[in-house]
């Protein structure tokens, strides 16, 4: 019996007997004998706790360090020191998922923060407590705008929606009489052709998906949209970049119904695609269809302020069959990251982290304009552009890794469209050296 075995065989012998059986062989005797693990497990010697850290560090050494040039949906923005820091807190960092009645005040508390600094953000009346990532918040909204427009069973959404977005909101969507349907965009702009939008807006159309700025990172012209959208009788749901708002128009200014968004920018690192945060808002008139569950500020009857679990929408609890989503938890830890980043960086960070971005987006465009490279739309884009490159753009991003340490951006034949498409990103941590040896790097693997 090892040191590690957290009971005596007195005790095994005690919650055998109070199962039923005689014996460990007995419990598992419905395993087939053929696939039972036998011998000894092939594993190294035992290591102390210096010598397990040494080996870790060995292992992380391995990986290859890549400035990163690459987007589509996450960014490699900087996070401030003390995002983890206060993440790490263990009031805060715990595996417990927070929803039930017992939930901490302090949980609560910053919820409700994470809420009123996201509706600020986003020119919104309400924001819920979190949703997974922004694929499923997208997905949610277009249930959402089925909802607040019950008599009607069409959802549009746009061909330069994330494609990775777009199967989530399909999946969403299948085996139900609600149906997608998807409005072009202009070859030329990268832009939604408004005339497609136009001829399929209908009686039918409950509502209308636009990403802004969208998947190619062309910024969409949100005020004519919202009123042919308005006009329609639809609901406008908009998705958007985060960091776009420290200086774009947010969704409230033009009248969206629904706006959502991926929390990744705003202060969660890349971690491999996850976790990561969806953030979900909407007009007050509609918050009793929204999904996910809600923070609320209160006085109780001595006058104390207090944070109570406002709203919860899932089928456990009290809405049962009126339940508007099986979400059944929420980021909250993310979310916690996310409330503390925007108040470290207020109104005047995030304006300058937007700048930024875009600042360096087009001095690296230009740059490659003036190296012969072609643009893939003529659309103004905001810190994310897609050119054509001479050879296969997987083969670009291939050699600048393996030959530059440089991750040069996204191939779009990952897609299914041009195999010579390379969608290429900006955040305020790429230099003017960074990118200046990205130049010199492309025009190298891409000459003849």
């Amino acid at each position: 019996m090892g040191p590690f075995v957290p009971m005596t065989e007195e005790e095994r012998k005690e919650m055998l007997q109070r199962i039923g059986v005689s014996s460990f062989e007995e419990l598992i005797q419905e395993i087939p004998v053929e696939a039972r693990f036998k011998g000894k497990l092939n594993l190294p010697k035992p290591l102390s706790e210096y010598e397990v850290k040494k080996l870790m560090q060995e292992i992380a050494d391995q990986n290859q360090r890549l400035t990163i040039f690459a987007g589509g949906g996450a960014y490699d923005h900087y996070v401030p020191s003390a995002v983890l820091h206060i993440m790490g807190y263990p009031q805060f960092y715990t595996a417990y998922t927070p929803y039930q009645a017992e939930v901490s005040q302090g949980t609560l508390q910053a919820m409700y923060e994470y809420q009123s600094l996201v509706c600020e953000l986003f020119g919104m009346e309400v924001a819920n407590a979190s949703m997974y990532d922004g694929a499923s918040a997208l997905a949610e909204a277009a249930l959402m705008s089925l909802r607040i427009r019950r008599k009607r069973n069409i959802v549009l959404y746009p061909e330069n929606l994330n494609p990775l977005y777009k199967r989530v909101l399909l999946t969403y969507l299948h085996g139900q009489d609600d149906q997608p349907v998807e409005v072009k965009y202009d070859r030329e702009t990268g832009r939604i052709d408004i005339d497609d939008l136009k001829s399929k807006l209908n009686d039918n159309v409950a509502g209308v998906i636009v990403q802004h700025p969208n998947f190619f990172g062309i910024i969409e012209d949100m005020p004519e949209i919202a009123k042919i959208v308005r006009e329609a009788g639809a609901a406008l749901v908009v998705h958007v970049d985060p960091v776009t708002l420290g200086v774009l128009a947010p969704p409230g200014e033009y009248g969206a119904d629904i706006a959502t968004a991926e929390g990744q920018p705003l202060g969660l690192p890349l971690a491999f695609g996850g976790p990561y945060l969806g953030i979900f808002t909407s007009k007050f008139e509609y918050i009793r269809q929204m999904p996910g569950r809600i923070s609320g500020k209160t006085i109780d009857a001595e006058g104390n302020t207090g944070f109570v679990m406002t709203l919860q929408t899932r089928e456990q609890h009290i809405r049962r069959e009126r339940a508007t989503s099986n979400i059944c938890s929420n980021q909250q830890l993310c979310a916690l990251a996310v409330a503390v980043y925007l108040s470290l960086m207020g109104k005047q960070g995030m304006r300058e982290v937007a700048e930024q971005s875009f600042y360096r987006a087009y001095y690296l465009f230009d740059r490659l304009m003036e190296k012969g490279f072609k643009p893939a739309f003529k659309g103004t884009f905001f810190r994310e552009f897609a050119i054509k490159t001479p050879i296969p753009a997987q083969e670009v991003v291939d050699r600048m890794a393996e030959e530059d340490s440089i991750l040069a951006g996204v191939p779009l034949s990952l897609f299914g469209m041009d195999e010579n498409l390379l969608l290429i990103a900006l955040t305020e941590k790429r230099s003017k050296e960074e990118m200046d040896r990205f130049v010199s790097a492309l025009e190298r693997v891409t000459s003849k």
